[in-house]
C-alpha cells in the first residue's frame, strides 16, 4: 500500500508518539505547567515574546524557516484564551510601547548607528494605534500618561549653538531618548524625556555639582541640568528649531486674520494661534514634577497637578500654571493590612481643622520652594485667602506658578470643561475667540479687579451654546444623567457627579456654523436681562438672581456661589455695549463687501477713541465713533473687493 508521503508499506502509528510531529508523547501535565512549557518554546523563536498574534507569529517563525510550524502554530490561539486579559493588555502596552519610534528616536538611533525597528512590528504597531484611536481617553487616562512622562523627562540649559546630533548621542549614552525639543527663555532650553526612568539616574550620577567662587550652591539635585561645552565649536553650527511657548501678537493675527477665507476659518486660525502646543503641555506637566520632587521629601506619597487652562482644552499660550497638591493618597495602600487583632496607625500631629493643616502643609512646601528650589523665585505664601495659595516665578520654563491644596472642585470644574471643549470643536473656537475679544477690549485682565474672568466669561457661553436649538452642549444635568456609579462624587457635601466616558455622550444634531453662531452669541448677550436673570449650565435656564449683583453666573458645584461677584455695573455695561457693536459690525459684514480689517478682525480691533474710552461711560448714540470709522471703511471698499463667503462647519 502506497501511503500520502509516498512511501510504500502500511502506516501504523506508534501509540506512544505524538501524532502531529512524530515526537514521544509527554505524561499529561497541569495546565498552568503546559502553558508555561509552551511560552518559553515560544520565546526561543519570537523576539518579542509579547507578540501574542497567532498569525504574526506563525509568518515569523517560517521566516526563521523553524520545523516548528505545524506544530506551535495550533496551540497558540488556544493559549491566548488561558492567559489573563490583565496580561493580554499589558504584553499589548508593551508590544507598542517597543514598536512605536518618535523622530527624536530616528535621531539618537541615527546618532548612535542603531538598528530600527523591523517593519512588520511597525505594521502591528500602526494597526493598535488606529484601534485605540477610535476610543476617546477620559480625563483621568490624559492626566495619567502625561504624569507618567513627565516623570521620565528632564530640563537641560544648553548653549545657543549646540550640536544637536552630539548632544541626543551623548544622552543617549545614559538610556534611551523618546522625544525632545528645545525652546527659549531667556536662554536655550531643552526638554528630554527618557524610555525609562534609570535614564534619569544615570545621567545624575554622572553630574556634578558647580563649583562657584563667591556663592555656595544648595546641593539639591533635581531633575533641572546645566549643560556646557569644553570645546568651543570650530565650524558653524545649524541652529536648532525652538518651539513657541507664547501666543502672536493680537496686532500680528489681525494681519494673519485678514487672509481667511471666511468668518469660520478666521476662529479657527485664531485657535491654532492661541491654544496650548504639545510642548507647552509636556513642560507644564514637568514643572509640575519638578515641584513634586520638592513636596516629596515630606510626603513621598503626594502629587502635584496642573489644573484650569493649562489640562481644561481652553488654555492659552502664555497662561499662568495652577498647580493643585494632592494628599489624598496618602495611607491609602492596596496591600491588605495584616495587623491580627490590633489596630495599627500612624501617630500624627493633629490641628483644629482642614484648613489649618492646609496653611501649614503650604507654608512649609513654601519655604522649601523659596530655599531648594532651583530656578524657582519671587515666592509668596498667600495663606490667608479663600484658598490658600503659594505664588512663585518658574524661571526655567517662564511659568508664573500657583500651588494650592484640597481644591479638589477646582480639579472636577478642570474635568468638566474638559469634557466640553472636547465634544463639539465649535465650542473651542467659540471660547478662544470670545476670550480674545474680551481681552483686545480690557473687559478681561489678568490683574484682580472687577473684571470679568475668563471662568465667568466660559460659563457664558456653554449657557449660550446649551439655549441653541437643538443645544449643542448637554447641561450638567444631562451628563449627570449620563454617569456610572464610579463617576459618583462628592466633595464637601457638593455634588460633583457627571458623566466621565465621552464615548457615552451622544453628538449633537445642531450644525450651525462658526460665524452664525459668533453674531448671534454677542446679539444674545447684548440684549440679556442681567439685571433680572442668572446663568447656570446646570439646568440651561435663567433663574431670577438670588441677590443683587451686577453679573451672576452660578457656580457649576457650589451652587450657592456666584463666580461673578467681583464684576461691577460698569465693567457689565461695557461688557453689553461692546457685545451689541460686536454683533452690529458682524451684521454689516454680511450685506455689505468686505474690507482689509474685517470679520473677527474687525471685532479685535481698538481704536485709540476706543481704548480712551476704556472704564468711562460711552455716550449714547445710534453709533459709537469705532463703528463709524469701519463702516466708512465698508463703503469706501464697497466698489473693489468682491464679499467674503462664510463658511460651513464640518
Amino acid at each position: 500500500m502506497i501511503g500520502k508521503n509516498g512511501r510504500s508499506g502500511t502506516r501504523s502509528v506508534n501509540a506512544s508518539n505524538c501524532r502531529s510531529c512524530r515526537r514521544p508523547k509527554e505524561l499529561p501535565r497541569p495546565r498552568a505547567e503546559r502553558d508555561e512549557a509552551r511560552l518559553a518554546e515560544l520565546r526561543k523563536i519570537v523576539p518579542c515574546a509579547a507578540s501574542f498574534n497567532p498569525v504574526c507569529i506563525t509568518r515569523r517563525m517560517r521566516a526563521a524557516g523553524s520545523a516548528r510550524v505545524p506544530a506551535m502554530a495550533a496551540p497558540i490561539g488556544r493559549m491566548l484564551l488561558v492567559l489573563p486579559c490583565r496580561w493580554l493588555r499589558f504584553s499589548r502596552r508593551l508590544r507598542l510601547n517597543e514598536a512605536r519610534f518618535s523622530s527624536t528616536e530616528v535621531a539618537a538611533a541615527a546618532a548612535l548607528g542603531q538598528q530600527q525597528i523591523p517593519s512588520a512590528a511597525e505594521e502591528e504597531a500602526t494597526a493598535a494605534d488606529s484601534e485605540i484611536g477610535t476610543r476617546k481617553k477620559t480625563f483621568s487616562e490624559v492626566q495619567a500618561e502625561r504624569q507618567e512622562q513627565a516623570q521620565r523627562t528632564v530640563l537641560i540649559n544648553c548653549p545657543a549653538k549646540i550640536n544637536e546630533k552630539k548632544f541626543l548621542a551623548y544622552l543617549s549614552s545614559h538610556g534611551h531618548i523618546k522625544s525632545h525639543f528645545f525652546y527659549e527663555h531667556y536662554g536655550t532650553y531643552a526638554v528630554v524625556e527618557f524610555s525609562e526612568r534609570s535614564g534619569i539616574a544615570s545621567l545624575q550620577d554622572a553630574t556634578g555639582i558647580p563649583q562657584i567662587e563667591d556663592e555656595c550652591p544648595v546641593p539639591f539635585k533635581s531633575r533641572i541640568f546645566t549643560l556646557t561645552l569644553k570645546n568651543p565649536p570650530s565650524q558653524a553650527l545649524e541652529p536648532v528649531r525652538y518651539h513657541k511657548q507664547s501666543a502672536v501678537p493680537v496686532e500680528a493675527l489681525i494681519k494673519k486674520l485678514c487672509n481667511a477665507e471666511s468668518v469660520s476659518d478666521q476662529l479657527h486660525m485664531l485657535t491654532e494661534e492661541y491654544q496650548l502646543t504639545e510642548e507647552n503641555t509636556k513642560l507644564r506637566f514637568l514643572t509640575c514634577s519638578l515641584i513634586q520632587d520638592i513636596a516629596g521629601a515630606y510626603f513621598p506619597d503626594c502629587s502635584v497637578n496642573p489644573f484650569g487652562s493649562s489640562v481644561n482644552s481652553f488654555g492659552k499660550l502664555g497662561c499662568d500654571l495652577d498647580m493643585f497638591l494632592d494628599l489624598d493618597d496618602i495611607g491609602k495602600s492596596t496591600t491588605r493590612r495584616k495587623t491580627g487583632p490590633f489596630n495599627m496607625q500612624y501617630h500624627m500631629k493633629r490641628v483644629p481643622s482642614e484648613r489649618v493643616a492646609t496653611q501649614r502643609i503650604l507654608y512649609v512646601i513654601g519655604e522649601c520652594i523659596d530655599n531648594f528650589g532651583p530656578g524657582c523665585v519671587g515666592v509668596q505664601k498667600i495663606l490667608n485667602a479663600r484658598c490658600p495659595l503659594v505664588r512663585f516665578s518658574h524661571q526655567p520654563s517662564g511659568f508664573q506658578c500657583d500651588l494650592t491644596a484640597n481644591n479638589r472642585i477646582a480639579m472636577k470644574s478642570s474635568e468638566l470643561l474638559y469634557i466640553y471643549g472636547n465634544l463639539d470643536p465649535r465650542v473651542r473656537a467659540l471660547v478662544f475667540s470670545a476670550r480674545c475679544w474680551a481681552r483686545a477690549h480690557g473687559l478681561t485682565s489678568s490683574i484682580p479687579g472687577a473684571w470679568i474672568t475668563n471662568f465667568s466669561l466660559t460659563m457664558m457661553v456653554l449657557f449660550f451654546l446649551q439655549k441653541r436649538n437643538p443645544p449643542i452642549v448637554p447641561t450638567l444635568d444631562q451628563l449627570k444623567e449620563l454617569a456610572d456609579a464610579e463617576d459618583k462624587h462628592v466633595i464637601e457635601g457638593f455634588d460633583c457627579t457627571f458623566v466621565r466616558n465621552l464615548n457615552k455622550i451622544k453628538p449633537t444634531e445642531n450644525t450651525e456654523t462658526l460665524d452664525v453662531l459668533l453674531g448671534d452669541l454677542f446679539e444674545y448677550f447684548g440684549n440679556f436681562a442681567f439685571n433680572k436673570y442668572s446663568l447656570s449650565i446646570r439646568k440651561g435656564k435663567e433663574h431670577n438672581k438670588p441677590e443683587a449683583s451686577a453679573l451672576y453666573i452660578q457656580n457649576p458645584f457650589e451652587q450657592n456661589l456666584n463666580i461673578s461677584k467681583n464684576v461691577n455695573a460698569t465693567q457689565l455695561e461695557r461688557f453689553v455695549n461692546l457685545a451689541r457693536e460686536s454683533a452690529w459690525l458682524l451684521q454689516q459684514e454680511s450685506k455689505a463687501h468686505a474690507s482689509p480689517l474685517w470679520g473677527l478682525a474687525a471685532l479685535l480691533h481698538t481704536s485709540k477713541a476706543s481704548n480712551a474710552s476704556k472704564g468711562t461711560k460711552r455716550k449714547k448714540g445710534p453709533a459709537s465713533e469705532r463703528i463709524r470709522g469701519l463702516l466708512d471703511s465698508l463703503k469706501l471698499n464697497n466698489a473693489n473687493n468682491g464679499k467674503r463667503s462664510f463658511g460651513t462647519w464640518v
